[in-house]
């Protein structure tokens, strides 16, 4: 039966209304709403934007870490027929500008002063950030915001007053208003990261992500009684489907943690059992992970290195069912209560059921790692368009490099040109006052181009090369995937991002960013003085680091059918690390590739030449919107290659 968020809402309060919705950590405490709770804040806050004049179709631009009441505007704002913006926090009040003036944002609800002053200095700035129609900015935490006397500026203690005021004058508005809202209208906009292009918002219909949100829930048996971290940006695709959809449609418990700094207390408190993050986050595990054991004692070193072998061997195999010798089951049921159980503690990882990566491809060694230790990490495929849904792996059926098969009622086609279309009830219904784009990727059968290259295999597996756009060839004729080499490197604790170049040259070369927490830690356990990221990237001892991490992938890509050709010739460590302040990454922390190989060419010339340095001098934004720069001469390192490793006849 079709229905909408706001009355899965209702169901909960009616079905369940002591059980707990969400919690939040503050001060130290976690605090509980229950569903009959989550549902009077909601009816409260609906209310109070009505008394403030928001009226059906307006859009409400929602800016804050992960907090409950700021998941209950969203749904407030759809109570009223109305479409919630999240935007990204850590977005500079200019990227915000261009999001608030295409939805013509006259409301807003933010987290914090933070917010909030960056709201106030768009709606006072004159010229291309202007956004003078934003009346109304309502925030949640009142710190700081004392002496603010801003016209339109609101608590959300005090809307909620309004709101209740305005429900006793009107007790059956909220219940009206609910029904009037149609399943096919639109229930949230998200922008994509843009990283091509400036991001368009996608308009996505409750149906959609509610058709998504019980296919997912139908493939890994979710109910109530599920635990969820919601610790990623509101304003992203997986967090909306994760925190908001599955939520409201499986009536779990949501748990947002007291800041990003305590997030891995917190999930180690919490303990969920349905996790979910995008390969970077598993990255940072596995390497404080390889931090604290390199910083062992040597007994305890040994036992792990013991028991990960038995691990990589068996661990899969016993996560799947498959048949697995009794000598080994032993080994390795000894090897969780010394090794894997400790470390699934220490993770905050010991109570997972399931657990889920994606917003990019995740290097198959990092995947092995947490399944070789019994955590259920599974991949999907999915974006903003598709309702972060296109394709899971089920239990039991889990390969290294694919992404499963499709999801329920989702459908696959492969062109000639390899790109991956996919057609379901889950697609968006259009791009935001962009007619156009909505035609490219949407074609007259109702099918949704992807822009990715990817194959099926003999089991109806997805597996995903490259964006089809960075998919490209190098001279000699071998296919260059530079994301599938650049996940092979940061595999390696000590690299947190890497750019490859290939496309229309004779040999692949790289831009490095090592991990500052990883390298920093190896360089004072060598007794390597430094004094800061600039200092440490150019230390002869850092470049060797990384010239063993590339030489090792070299030495993987020989070993592999037709990668040969793309082992990287040379590299070089950048004086600073990528950011999205930079615009180097996505909000996503994507690379924006075509943006890097421009605003860096002279490094590239650099690589693709025979010089051995290169000085270079980089602007940089910093966080209070002010600029800078940085500057350093780069050693350029070649590494050495292998030949292709013949398979046995």
């Amino acid at each position: 039966m079709e229905t909408t968020f706001p009355q899965l809402l209702l169901q909960h309060a009616r079905q369940q209304p002591q059980a707990p919705a969400l919690r939040e950590k503050e001060y130290g405490i976690w605090q509980t709403w229950s569903w009959q709770r989550a549902l009077g804040d909601v009816r409260a806050l609906a209310l109070g934007l009505v008394a403030l004049g928001f009226e059906a179709g307006d859009s409400l631009a929602i800016v804050g870490d992960n907090r409950p009441r700021l998941y209950l505007s969203f749904i407030a704002a759809q109570a009223l027929s109305g479409v919630p913006v999240p935007m990204y926090q850590d977005a500079i009040a200019s990227e915000m500008a261009f999001v608030l003036q295409e939805t013509d944002a006259r409301f807003a609800f933010a987290e914090d002063q933070e917010q909030v002053d960056k709201l106030l200095e768009l709606r006072e700035a004159e010229g291309e950030h202007a956004v003078p129609g934003l009346a109304h900015i309502i925030y949640d935490d009142p710190r700081g915001l004392r002496h603010y006397t801003q016209p339109g500026l609101i608590s959300v203690q005090a809307l909620m007053d309004r709101g209740r005021a305005h429900a006793r004058e009107h007790p059956e508005l909220f219940e009206q208003r609910v029904a009037q809202v149609r399943p096919d209208a639109v229930a949230v906009i998200l922008y994509t990261s843009g990283t091509t292009s400036r991001p368009k918002g996608v308009c996505q219909t409750h149906t959609a992500y509610i058709t998504a949100a019980r296919g997912g829930i139908e493939v890994d048996g979710l109910n109530a009684r599920d635990e969820v971290l919601s610790y990623l940006p509101p304003a992203w695709a997986g967090d909306y489907f994760f925190s908001v959809a599955q939520w409201l449609v499986a009536g779990y418990t949501i748990n947002c943690p007291e800041s990003a700094e305590t997030v891995a207390i917190d999930l180690h408190e919490i303990g969920p059992t349905y996790y979910f993050a995008p390969p970077r986050v598993f990255e940072g595990l596995l390497t404080s992970v390889s931090i604290r054991m390199e910083d062992a004692a040597r007994f305890k070193q040994w036992l792990y290195r013991r028991f990960m072998a038995v691990a990589r061997r068996v661990g899969a195999d016993l996560l799947d069912g498959k048949p697995v010798g009794l000598g080994d089951r032993l080994l390795y049921a000894l090897g969780d209560v010394l090794v894997y159980g400790p470390l699934k503690n220490a993770m905050g990882l010991s109570r997972i059921r399931v657990a889920y990566t994606a917003g990019a491809a995740i290097g198959p060694d990092l995947f092995r790692f947490f399944r070789s230790i019994g955590i259920n990490l599974k991949q999907l495929y999915g974006q903003t368009e598709t309702c972060a849904y296109v394709c899971l792996q089920r239990n039991g059926q889990v390969k290294l490099d694919t992404v499963g098969p499709p999801a329920p009622g989702v459908r696959l086609r492969i062109t000639e040109r390899g790109e991956v279309l996919v057609h379901s009830q889950a697609l968006l219904k259009e791009y935001y006052k962009r007619p156009e784009a909505t035609a490219e990727v949407l074609d007259s059968e109702g099918w949704f181009h992807t822009g990715d290259a990817g194959v099926l295999d003999a089991d109806g597996h997805l597996r995903i090369i490259d964006r089809a756009s960075d998919v490209g060839r190098l001279t000699g004729g071998a296919m260059f995937a530079p994301n599938y080499i650049e996940n092979k490197l940061k595999f390696f604790p000590q690299i947190k991002e890497a750019v490859c170049f290939g496309h229309d040259r004779d040999h692949v070369c790289a831009f490095l960013n090592f991990d500052l927490d990883a390298v920093s830690d190896w360089a004072e356990r060598h007794s390597i003085p430094y004094a800061g990221y600039v200092d440490l990237a150019g230390k002869p001892q850092v470049l060797q680091l990384m010239t063993e991490c590339v030489e090792k992938v070299n030495a993987d890509l020989a070993a592999e059918a037709g990668m040969a050709e793309v082992q990287i010739r040379r590299f070089l460590v950048l004086h600073k690390e990528l950011d999205p302040d930079d615009d180097e990454l996505t909000r996503t922390r994507k690379v924006r590739r075509g943006f890097i190989a421009e605003k860096y060419a002279v490094l590239v010339d650099a690589l693709y030449s025979d010089r051995t340095e290169q000085y270079i001098e980089t602007a940089v934004k910093f966080e209070d919107g002010s600029t800078g720069k940085v500057a350093a001469t780069l050693r350029i390192v070649d590494a050495r290659t292998f030949p292709p490793v013949k398979e046995a006849a």
